[in-house]
């Protein structure tokens, strides 16, 4: 295998699947057992969790919430996110464990990047919730921030989209996809992949970064063997 250990962040909107608000049971189930297919074959995984399909913290802010406010809102949304998907990792027979970037016992561990590390290496699960537990930070910043703290390998950023394209290729039918793109054409080209700031913490560690579709079984583990799916975004 290419990789030895991942940070693998995916999308709160991701496990919506046709809902408009919540979680899909069956979407859950199917990220389940692609995790547990990579972590039988010796990856260690560790996992950050969006919250948009629950509560948006900018978003908030347009509402009426005050930003910081909003934000907490946001964090707690990853947490019943990451609490989902440790529950439909048990019924696979996983273990793992939920790590809180905010004081949160007994729903989860006190992040620290020593027992993040130790609990990879003894083959479990790792599930990383509360975003970087400040505000005005997202939760894209929050997966590349833990990926450098865990010595990750790379960062895989699974979506209901296939990769990086061009432009938006639901609403541009003439958008063309990347198969590998720098940080520097992600900035020049005003890409949304993912904030200025994770973007730019990201580059300025080289952590390279894969953005695919893992909504299609079995892609997690066909790019961890090697095969070229999504975009790759390099230095």
């Amino acid at each position: 295998m290419k990789y030895k250990r991942i940070l693998l962040k995916l999308s709160g909107e991701s496990l919506m699947e046709e809902k408009q608000y919540g979680f899909d049971e069956n979407r859950l189930s199917d990220y389940a057992k692609q995790i547990k297919e990579i972590s039988e074959i010796g990856i260690q995984v560790a996992i950050v969790m969006g919250g948009g399909n629950i509560f948006r913290g900018l978003n908030g802010t347009f509402k009426g919430f005050d930003r910081v406010k909003g934000d907490q809102m946001g964090m707690l949304a990853t947490i019943i996110n990451s609490l989902a998907l440790s529950s439909a990792l048990e019924k696979e027979g996983m273990k793992r464990k939920v790590f809180t970037s905010i004081r949160m016992e007994p729903i989860g561990h006190l992040y620290s990047k020593e027992d993040a590390i130790e609990t990879l290496e003894k083959g479990e699960v790792v599930i990383i919730s509360g975003g970087t537990g400040n505000p005005f930070f997202t939760t894209d910043t929050a997966s590349v921030l833990r990926a450098m703290e865990l010595n990750a390998d790379i960062m895989l950023k699974g979506t209901h989209v296939d990769g990086i394209y061009t432009a938006d290729p639901k609403k541009d039918p003439t958008a063309t996809k990347f198969d590998r793109i720098s940080y520097d054409e992600i900035y020049n080209r005003g890409l949304k992949i993912m904030d200025l700031t994770a973007t730019a913490l990201a580059k300025n560690n080289h952590l390279p970064i894969i953005v695919f579709e893992m909504n299609t079984m079995k892609n997690l583990k066909k790019i961890l063997r090697g095969e070229k799916l999504g975009t790759l975004v390099h230095n």
